[in-house]
């Protein structure tokens, strides 16, 4: 009886990893991309003690002004593992329920497929409970400014005089 559980845990554990696996995967490269960063940048807080996986998306948009330019907005959350910080296989990793997700607002630019370092791409993640309606409404205006700050006119959206 004892090992009949020990085996439906198991598979209770390796079913979330492998569910935070596929959630990535499924991201189209542009956004894995943010993903990424985002993970880049929690991993180099000594605070952070956990390994961190994507957990889902809650808002994504892009703006594709032409030229091979790309503004990408990412809003999602990452949730902790049980395993430790700098884990490499993170195929094993159980999402622990004892942790409040962490909210993620990212947004930059892409040229070629390639982010951009300027302008230097915003990311903002904080714990779901401290994230306040203003905090929300801050990043999606900071994302905006972002995206028309270079001020170039693409050829189709310049009117020409007759």
């Amino acid at each position: 009886m004892a090992a009949l559980l020990l085996l439906l845990f198991s598979a209770g554990v390796l079913l979330s990893s492998i569910e935070a696996q596929e959630a990535y995967s499924k991201l189209p490269d542009k956004y894995r991309k943010g993903v990424d960063l985002a993970l880049q940048q929690l991993n180099s807080h000594s605070g952070v003690q956990h390994h961190y996986l994507f957990f889902k998306s809650l808002l994504k948009s892009d703006i594709e002004p032409g030229f091979d330019v790309s503004y990408i907005y990412h809003n999602f959350y990452l949730k902790a593992t049980k395993c430790e910080k700098g884990t490499v296989d993170a195929r094993k990793c159980k999402f622990r329920d004892d942790r409040p997700l962490i909210d993620c607002a990212i947004c930059y630019k892409t040229f070629a497929g390639k982010i951009e370092k300027e302008p230097k791409p915003y990311v903002h993640c904080l714990h779901k409970p401290a994230l306040t309606e203003d905090m929300k409404t801050t990043r999606v205006d900071h994302c905006n400014t972002m995206s028309y700050q270079s001020g170039d006119t693409t050829i189709l959206a310049s009117k020409g005089s007759k």
